[in-house]
């Protein structure tokens, strides 16, 4: 199986402040991310991922005074230059970068990567995504969340310009004739001539083709028509962990879009999320997991969940079904499938009160019924039983570590081992290439 770490949300939602973070020093100081990187790479982990957010979360009572008090979802960078960095001190461990195609340019970012993948000698990933937050989206000139199913069909044109961009210059085009003074080879370098319903891009790629020829790709829809854009693009697919009988279904259906697409099942791995905290014993991994319950304030938690679904909770009636919220979260071109796998535990035809919904989403809020916690060889047991009944195609991403650096280290010094010792795990890097690494 391949294991990523997110740092998407190491700093935020109170895990900077909890025993075993890091002291004396705070995001977004450099130092964080060096150590993590030479962590990763002692622990062969295939790669550190970044997820992205590019606003402050407003959504909540409609103002970021909230957000900004608590460090709901903010601050962020851009982490593009910090994985140079990271890369300058590591020769395999990859790096997933976000980039929205709601709201970016597709030439930029093919740009931008194709560079990233000179630096890091090979080791990139594009993790593509559509944007469903209205903070992200008041950046960039949107008054409203675009249309769910135009945001796929934007995605794909912006992925298709991408790879066309990345083709259009042939990997052997350069030849740097010291006697003739000729750099490259004119037959090998084309415009693509891009005209379709969101860009217009001439090309070609004003870029040296860069080691993978392309980053890696990941993505992450989880509606029916995120799946059917997952199966036209990724490489590789993220997604939740929201129980072994949806996880399978999940794997199935993917399965036969990739059939339908003429591509073949076996070669797309699906990297599941999963917060885990893994200790010596049981005992010692439970008493850590209490400590989530601490880390958001109850006066944080409506604003970090209207945050993340993108429809304002302090709007919620007095009494109120999951079902008739989804419905106008739907409504709003918002993030259905986010409140659904939040709520997933409820009945969604149930009457309940603002008072029940927020002590139970407290504890979402902290993942903390998410979070798995115990010895090595419990964590290997759920992990091997996902990853058999799966189909043994991907692995996972150690997503949002209660805490920073000591959770990681966990996972190195005790998790990793186990896995090894079950043969589960790989015991050396095969490659200095991600995408190699990833298909191994």
């Amino acid at each position: 199986m391949h294991l990523g770490f997110d740092l998407s949300w190491t700093h935020l939602e109170g895990r900077w402040r909890l025993p075993g973070s890091w002291s004396g020093v705070t995001f977004p100081d450099v130092r964080l991310y060096e150590e993590i990187a030479l962590l990763a790479e002692r622990g062969l982990i295939d790669f550190i991922f970044f997820g992205d957010g590019t606003g402050i979360p407003s959504t909540w009572q409609g103002s970021p005074d909230a957000a900004v008090k608590w460090g709901i979802g903010w601050p962020r960078q851009d982490m593009s230059p910090y994985i140079a960095l990271m890369s300058r001190l590591t020769r395999h461990v990859g790096f997933g970068l976000t980039y929205s195609s709601t709201f970016m340019h597709p030439f930029y970012v093919a740009r931008l990567l194709n560079s990233l993948d000179h630096v890091t000698g090979g080791r990139m990933a594009f993790n593509v995504i559509t944007s469903t937050r209205r903070a992200d989206a008041a950046n960039y000139g949107f008054d409203e969340l675009m249309d769910h199913d135009l945001r796929y069909e934007r995605m794909e044109e912006f992925i298709a310009v991408c790879k066309a961009l990345w083709d259009s210059v042939a990997p052997d085009a350069f030849v740097w004739d010291r006697e003739t003074g000729i750099v490259a080879d004119t037959a090998k370098v084309r415009p693509i001539d891009h005209v379709g319903r969101f860009f217009k891009v001439k090309g070609p790629l004003a870029s040296v083709p860069s080691p993978q020829g392309r980053p890696v790709l990941i993505q992450a829809g989880a509606s029916p028509r995120g799946i059917r854009a997952s199966a036209q693009i990724a490489d590789h697919v993220f997604a939740m962990s929201p129980g072994l009988e949806r996880q399978t279904r999940h794997r199935a259906v993917l399965d036969q879009a990739l059939a339908d697409q003429g591509r073949n099942p076996q070669g797309v791995g699906i990297l599941w999320d999963v917060v885990l905290i893994v200790a010596e014993t049981e005992a010692e991994a439970k008493r850590r997991r209490e400590q989530l319950l601490t880390v958001v304030p109850p006066e944080a938690v409506g604003a970090f969940l209207s945050h993340q679904i993108g429809y304002d909770l302090s709007k919620l009636p007095a009494q109120f079904t999951i079902l008739g919220i989804n419905e106008e979260i739907t409504a709003g071109q918002a993030s259905p499938v986010a409140f659904l796998n939040m709520t997933r535990h409820l009945d969604p035809q149930a009457t309940m009160s603002r008072e029940e919904f927020y002590d139970v989403l407290l504890r979402r809020t902290a993942s903390y019924e998410e979070t798995l916690a115990g010895s090595p060889a419990q964590i290997a047991d759920y992990l091997e039983e996902v990853f058999e009944a799966t189909g043994e195609r991907g692995g996972f991403m150690i997503a949002h570590p209660p805490v920073t650096p000591r959770d990681l280290a966990s996972v190195v010094d005790y998790l990793v081992p186990e896995l090894q010792r079950r043969g589960r795990f790989r015991t050396a890097y095969g490659s200095r290439l991600l995408k190699d690494n990833l298909a191994d």
